[in-house]
């Protein structure tokens, strides 16, 4: 009777089970490339091992005894959890686990959220011990962020262009100047001239904006922020005009609060960039994450 079971025995096992299935010694040569003297030899071995007599073999034809039917049955459910624990390992060797911390600009477009969303699905099918933590940052801390390894991978719009990161385009993003019915110019937008805005309080990003000249004098920036919903509210008062994001404007016209002042002159592009430390290119998650950004975003 089997005291422990062997490799040795697991392999005599599927011998056995490849004979029943075929029918017979003879028709299981083939699928066991080896002769019938060595699969008798093989059967015999098992039925040693277990102590009684799994089949009939000789003149009379093959045939399994009662013991070996119920053998059959305890040999399938072995076989199979083997297997199953083999898969198990391997995917425990492929399974990644680990956290990656991502920065985020506010308020990106719903599109490219979407977008971000598959790359995270993507990368947790192959990797479920994977968890990702976002922190919603304003750019010029994205960057500070990322030198001193607080986070691993910012996605925002970049001016910097510090030698000591890597940026990888992504999506585009259009700005539009609005203004909001209370303000003087609301009955003149669509075709409004710079040298009409230009007498007017703007709210200002108050980081660099190579994309776009400031419409206005300084001393006519009188408010600069990095926040979205922040500059909103200022140019929704009336009191300013301001540049938002296109499609995080659309709601607020929709509405009737804001109208664009001039959507083909007073308007820029901004690219929006994955961002990475040198360093951090070279572990393994932050790599695939990027990787996956990249190739849904069409940028490989």
């Amino acid at each position: 009777m089997l005291g422990t079971v062997t490799e040795l025995d697991l392999r005599l096992i599927r011998v056995f089970l490849t004979v029943v299935e075929a029918g017979g010694i003879s028709a299981a040569q083939t699928a066991l490339n080896t002769t019938q003297p060595t699969i008798s030899a093989q059967l015999a071995t098992l039925e040693a091992r277990v102590g009684f007599r799994l089949c009939e073999r000789g003149r009379g034809g093959f045939s399994v005894t009662p013991k070996g039917t119920q053998f059959i049955e305890a040999a399938r459910r072995l076989l199979a959890a083997a297997e199953g624990f083999r898969v198990e390992v391997q995917h425990i060797n492929r399974k990644v686990s680990g956290s990656i911390n991502i920065g985020l600009l506010g308020q990106i477009d719903p599109v490219a959220n979407k977008k971000i969303g598959l790359a995270i699905a993507r990368l947790r099918a192959r990797h479920e011990g994977l968890y990702f933590h976002f922190t919603e940052l304003s750019s010029s801390l994205l960057e500070e962020k990322i030198i001193n390894g607080h986070i691993d991978l910012a996605i925002g719009y970049f001016w910097h262009r510090l030698p000591s990161i890597d940026y990888f385009p992504l999506f585009p993003e259009t700005q539009i100047a609005y203004c909001a019915p209370s303000h003087p110019l609301f009955g003149k937008v669509g075709a409004l001239t710079r040298e009409d805005v230009s007498g007017f309080d703007w709210v200002w990003p108050s980081h660099p904006l190579p994309e776009m000249p400031a419409p206005t004098s300084l001393e006519r920036l009188t408010v600069l922020t990095d926040s979205m919903d922040g500059a909103a509210l200022l140019i929704l008062s009336g009191q300013h005009l301001g540049f938002l994001p296109q499609h995080y404007a659309t709601r607020h016209e929709q509405l009737g609060q804001l109208h664009p002042l001039n959507p083909d002159l007073l308007r820029y592009e901004v690219s929006f960039h994955a961002a990475v430390r040198h360093s951090s290119r070279q572990k393994d998650l932050v790599s695939a994450f990027l990787n996956e950004l990249m190739e849904i975003f069409g940028a490989v």
